[in-house]
């Protein structure tokens, strides 16, 4: 594609860059084919394709932005389908992201736009919030149907029928490893997890303890900083990012770290990504380290030997989340740890497409999103299974809410699997105290 951009306008090395992701385009359209919202909305513009068109003439001409192409860059899921399909290997990641923060800086939104994100930003980041924000929500959730913006409907909607206990495993301390120390690795807790499901990590630290891992939650880690960074809010994106870098990077000049685990896979986009967000600055090589460091934990695992299991007798339909197949190109080794644990493991059909979760599009996107979650909903309860895995959070919820078959995270089966309890969610519990796990501080 060619671009007009001044020698001045380069000088910026954000729009430098996304100079030369556009001259990558090369219009072929082959990312039409596997983009979710073309194929629910049929309109060129909310394709990849159509995006980079509006994106090109906002960026090189510098002007405000306009209702019409922030409609479409808003309908974008950041599913990075397009980047998986794209032959000349355009990084739309980045390209839409810097646009999103263009956005927020010269766009201003109606006023209930506005509302929205900021009270957004400034709970989903927060499990404490989080949680007294699912408490009301509960609440307000009978007159849900009564709400004139579908976007306060979703997130009334969201609240789980049982907020579950906090988990005193996210706190800051390191757990020890069960048999001779192999690996001593850092767990990114997250934060919208540690409000909605606090089972996934516990079930992480007792399986990675158990195949010889001392499980560190490090001292200030928190917020991975994608919810905000996908809002094009950037300085509170990066100064999350920030704490983390500075968290890891104290461990790291400590006692050392052979990984940075992370359990839900949009987080490990992002956290993978920190040495491009801070390129330029000056934790760029602290950055750079925590990035090469970070594993998603079906990695880590492929790393571990997870010994053989032997024929559970059920069927899991693995649904695999965007960012983990798309944003960090890791599409075999949860299929491959589930069956070697001894689960019969099926597929739905177009499994490249996009649930409808994406961070905090289903709040901001309720009709798109729910159109999204029909369809993967109904190619996964085709298969028959008898409980459905994913390794997002946000997955889990989305898929959760569209079908009565148990939903787990892909490391809870594998922990059950190797001598942990049985998933909460298959025998219809929720847990009311968190089992202690022996800690070495």
């Amino acid at each position: 594609m060619q671009t007009t951009f001044t020698p001045e306008q380069l000088s910026d090395p954000a729009t430098a860059r996304a100079n030369k992701i556009l001259r990558a385009c090369v219009h072929c359209g082959f990312c039409t084919a596997t983009c979710p919202t073309y194929q629910v909305l049929g309109d060129e513009l909310d394709s990849p394709r159509g995006r980079i068109y509006l994106m090109k003439d906002m960026l090189e001409n510098e002007r405000v932005p306009d209702a019409k192409t922030v409609l479409h860059i808003d309908r974008c899921l950041s599913c990075l389908s397009c980047m998986t399909t794209c032959p000349s290997g355009v990084h739309y990641m980045h390209l839409v992201d810097h646009a999103r923060a263009y956005i927020e800086e010269h766009y201003k939104r109606p006023l209930s736009d506005r509302a929205l994100r900021w009270m957004l930003a400034r709970i989903l980041p927060h499990p404490m919030r989080f949680r007294v924000a699912m408490f009301f929500a509960r609440l307000g959730r009978p007159f849900a149907r009564l709400m004139p913006d579908p976007r306060l409907r979703a997130m009334l909607d969201m609240a789980p029928r049982q907020i579950p206990p906090v988990s005193r495993n996210d706190d800051p301390q390191s757990f020890a490893p069960k048999q001779a120390r192999r690996k001593r690795v850092a767990l990114m807790t997250g934060c919208a997890q540690k409000a909605l499901n606090t089972d996934i990590n516990d079930a992480t630290i007792r399986l990675l303890t158990r195949l010889g891992c001392e499980v560190v939650v490090a001292e200030g880690a928190g917020c991975c900083g994608a919810l905000t960074h996908h809002m094009g809010k950037s300085g509170e994106s990066h100064a999350a990012a920030a704490r983390n870098i500075r968290a890891w990077g104290a461990e790291m000049e400590g006692e050392g770290l052979d990984a940075i685990v992370i359990n839900t896979s949009g987080c490990g986009t992002t956290i993978k990504d920190y040495g491009k967000m801070f390129e330029g600055e000056a934790l760029e090589a602290e950055a750079a380290k925590v990035s090469a460091l970070a594993m998603d934990i079906s990695e880590l695992l492929m790393d571990l030997d997870l010994p053989e299991g032997a024929d559970k007798g059920l069927t899991v339909a693995y649904h695999a989340a965007c960012s983990l197949q798309h944003g960090q190109q890791i599409k075999s080794h949860p299929k491959t740890l589930l069956k070697q644990a001894g689960f019969t493991v099926v597929e739905p059909a177009d499994s490249h497409l996009c649930c409808g979760s994406a961070g905090t599009y289903n709040l901001l996107q309720p009709e798109i999103s729910a159109q999204l979650r029909d369809r993967k909903v109904q190619t996964l309860e085709a298969k028959t299974p008898d409980i459905i895995a994913a390794g997002n959070i946000g997955c889990m919820i989305q898929i959760g809410s569209g079908t009565a078959l148990p939903i787990v995270h892909t490391v809870e089966l594998l922990d059950w699997a190797t001598g942990g309890p049985k998933p909460p969610a298959l025998s219809g519990q929720t847990r009311e105290t968190t089992p202690e796990i022996p800690r070495l501080r």
